[in-house]
């Protein structure tokens, strides 16, 4: 059981809202406010400090990851969980360079999530097992080589930002006004020139490099 930690509890719905404090007061765990976007979490974070932050990652208003970059900033000793629909890759890549300590899937059991909260309030990491654990080791096992970065062109760097934030192909078309076709070509190149496998591993790079 969590030993009285105290939670900023940030997600916009309030039916599940409703069920996280049903869920986590039993458990020990002190809900001392509530959110619904980024600037509420921020202010709510700065205010009363509290040990962990549970984020969704599908707030309306702004960039979460950057908001968790913003609060490790302010707040250093607060752990920040995200809890998401999404198992992208790339979203829990985003999330780890932010500085998160977890990131969960809205699937996870009553007990996972409090475990989570009790390793982040604790300063302790997430299982190497778990989905964060492991891109965890894959990004810091896996060495990129920086100097690449110049090879790119300013449109495979427009494309490289936009697998950056998890977007499709057809996505990415439509933002930059080019065709679907176009798009696969510049991801081609993009994994052929940083020498990685995937797009994932591309989105890895564009995180650790200041590209997202």
């Amino acid at each position: 059981m969590a030993n009285s930690i105290s939670l900023i509890l940030a997600h916009p719905r309030e039916l599940i809202r409703a069920g996280l404090r049903t869920l986590l007061s039993p458990a020990g765990v002190t809900i001392v406010g509530e959110a619904t976007t980024p600037q509420q979490a921020l202010l709510l974070a700065k205010k009363h400090k509290p040990q962990v932050l549970l984020l969704d990652t599908s707030m309306p208003g702004g960039d979460n990851f950057s908001l968790v970059a913003d609060l490790r900033e302010v707040l250093p000793k607060m752990g920040v969980v995200m809890i998401s629909v999404s198992d992208s890759p790339t979203y829990v890549a985003r999330a780890i360079t932010a500085g998160a300590c977890d990131y969960l899937l809205e699937s996870v059991t009553a007990r996972e999530l409090v475990t989570a909260l009790e390793h982040a309030a604790a300063g302790t990491k997430p299982a190497p097992s778990s989905l964060f654990g492991r891109i965890s080791d894959n990004m810091s096992e896996r060495k990129f080589n920086a100097a690449l970065e110049g090879q790119l062109t300013p449109r495979e760097q427009q494309v490289l930002r936009h697998i950056a934030m998890g977007l499709s192909n057809a996505e990415i078309g439509k933002s930059l006004s080019i065709s679907v076709e176009t798009v696969k070509e510049h991801v081609q190149n993009l994994l052929r020139k940083l020498e990685v496998g995937d797009r994932t591993h591309a989105a890895v790079w564009a995180l650790k490099h200041g590209l997202s």
